[in-house]
């Protein structure tokens, strides 16, 4: 590639690449009952504290150590981020050390070694927030903190060189920005019964709870290994309990011994990818996949992201959208129990709003008219309201979400939304974000919050080519994505990519993040006077 216009002709060859992939990714998918996901410190640390009985113990404790970062945090993205998996990390060591006084693999100097630079790092963590709206850190961050100082105190600790200081100095605080006796808090309004939006965190409040009823469905509790395995530690004994531990097993095969902060993400991930491949085109072999998929995901009553969990918003729109992608159109009627006035809530009992579940509604209904017209009287007015919302929440150009770390994948998703649906404000509102994609990109050509990954650019990329025809494209727009195009032409599909999508820590649904770089990196090759760069179903 020579300069701007490089990418202006027609490349057979890369139409038949983008085919090719998508065939082997939906494929891959299409065989995989649980998921493309990376695994989690947090949750595995949290297995193995709650679950050591299960088989394969030494090897998640091994794997554990072997993660800790060179400053003595857990996690990935920036310090806020590593607060939860570095506490959970702790906790396990400390409690390994505890439980089994002679162990020996991998040692137990070397498990003290690693937890007292995990509580040294803890210590020089950020001390405020701004704080990550995370899956019910509120609640886990006060219960861990307060696990690990209740370890701390039990003697065989100050016995240890590398903790006996420790354990006989102060103790963790709950860093501010906390309630410290929240998770008690929660867990004395459940004594009667925990709702099932706290399944999925069941953890957080389940030591409070012995013996309290919680219905284990077949399979994970939640669709967590952490929530099951405490569920677990409870009420070890019966068949429910050999059910957990059946749930868990089954869990670690599938993720070499490890765990995922949620499985399966089947349905989540088909919907994703589906959605995504769309944009430039799927191929014909894929459209009667794609449509399978939404057809078997949708429920009148709203649909799960994981079996265990709530119907949400964000699920039922993804279906919607996917079945009008591929032109069997999913009645919306399932979104109306997530009406709130102004936008859809994700979930019942939701606590913050979600715009990329806005967004993605406003783009189901948006596909669903195209296919049902005559409908546009039913659903105009409650589209407007939340196009409205949607322009409300843009700050300083982009916008961002509780489901993932980077505004690039809230923006790209808005501005995708808008462009579908305009109204007063919204040319303004695609200006913006232009502006501020443009002025975010990096040297090599990347976007990125914590540095450039082919992800975030795959977004950018496709705000870009959102907000003009490709007719119109100025001439500053193809520079950078001539430079985006190069730089994504060196993604290594072999890496595992940097988590930035939010659960209770961050984490990384491989293959949806692969979509996302496909879909972006074949509208690139059709970017070009005359030609679109988005299309229907090929």
């Amino acid at each position: 590639m020579t300069g701007p216009q490089a990418s202006t002709a027609v490349k057979p060859e890369a139409f038949r690449r983008f085919n090719s992939q998508a065939v082997r990714l939906m494929a891959d998918i299409d065989a995989d009952p649980w998921g493309s996901v990376g695994a989690s410190v947090y949750e595995t640390a949290r297995v193995i504290s709650l679950a050591p009985e299960l088989a394969g113990h030494d090897v998640r404790l091994g794997w554990l150590l072997n993660q800790q970062l060179p400053d003595g945090t857990w996690g990935e993205g920036s310090a806020r981020y590593r607060l939860l998996p570095t506490l959970s990390a702790v906790e396990a060591l400390l409690g390994t050390i505890v439980r089994d006084e002679t162990a020996t693999v991998p040692g137990q100097s070397g498990l003290a070694s690693a937890a007292a630079d995990g509580l040294a790092a803890l210590r020089t963590l950020p001390a405020d927030g701004p704080w990550p709206d995370t899956a019910a850190v509120e609640v886990l961050v006060p219960s861990l903190v307060a696990q690990i100082n209740g370890l701390l105190d039990q003697p065989v600790i100050g016995t240890l060189p590398h903790l006996g200081p420790l354990s006989r100095g102060a103790r963790l605080s709950v860093p501010p920005g906390f309630l410290p006796e929240r998770h008690e808090e929660i867990a004395q309004r459940c004594r009667t019964g925990v709702p099932g939006k706290l399944h999925h965190t069941f953890e957080g409040i389940a030591r409070h709870l012995p013996g309290t009823a919680v219905p284990v469905p077949d399979g994970l509790l939640g669709s967590s290994p952490a929530a099951t395995a405490a569920w677990l530690a409870s009420q070890p004994d019966g068949a429910q309990g050999e059910q957990a531990r059946a749930a868990l097993a089954a869990a670690a095969r599938r993720y070499g011994g490890l765990f995922p902060e949620a499985a399966p993400i089947r349905v989540f991930e088909r919907l994703w990818v589906a959605a995504a491949l769309a944009r430039p085109g799927l191929p014909p072999v894929c459209r009667a996949t794609a449509g399978a998929w939404a057809h078997d995901v949708y429920d009148p009553a709203g649909v799960r992201g994981a079996p265990g969990l709530l119907p949400d918003a964000d699920d039922t729109a993804m279906a919607v959208l996917v079945a009008a992608l591929t032109g069997t159109s999913g009645a919306p009627a399932p979104l109306d129990a997530f009406w709130a006035d102004t936008h859809y809530r994700c979930y019942i009992g939701e606590d913050t709003g979600s715009v990329t579940a806005n967004a993605h509604a406003l783009q189901a209904l948006t596909e669903h008219l195209r296919l049902r017209p005559a409908a546009r009287s039913v659903h105009h007015p409650r589209m407007d309201l939340v196009r409205d919302w949607l322009l409300e929440q843009q700050t300083d150009g982009a916008w961002t979400d509780k489901w993932h770390a980077s505004p690039y994948y809230a923006t790209e998703r808005c501005v995708r939304a808008l462009l579908g649906h305009a109204g007063p404000g919204t040319r303004r509102a695609t200006r913006a974000a232009v502006d501020w994609v443009l002025a975010g990109q990096h040297d090599d050509g990347t976007w990125g919050i914590w540095g450039g990954t082919a992800e975030e650019t795959a977004y950018a990329v496709k705000i870009l080519l959102l907000a003009a025809p490709a007719s119109s494209i100025q001439p500053s727009w193809r520079t950078a994505l001539q430079r985006a195009e190069n730089a994504l032409d060196d993604w290594d599909t072999r890496h595992q990519p940097p988590a930035l999508w939010h659960d209770k820590t961050l984490y990384a649904p491989t293959a949806m993040i692969q979509a996302e770089i496909l879909a972006a990196r074949e509208l690139l090759t059709r970017r070009g006077p005359g030609r679109p760069t988005e299309g229907m179903i090929s």
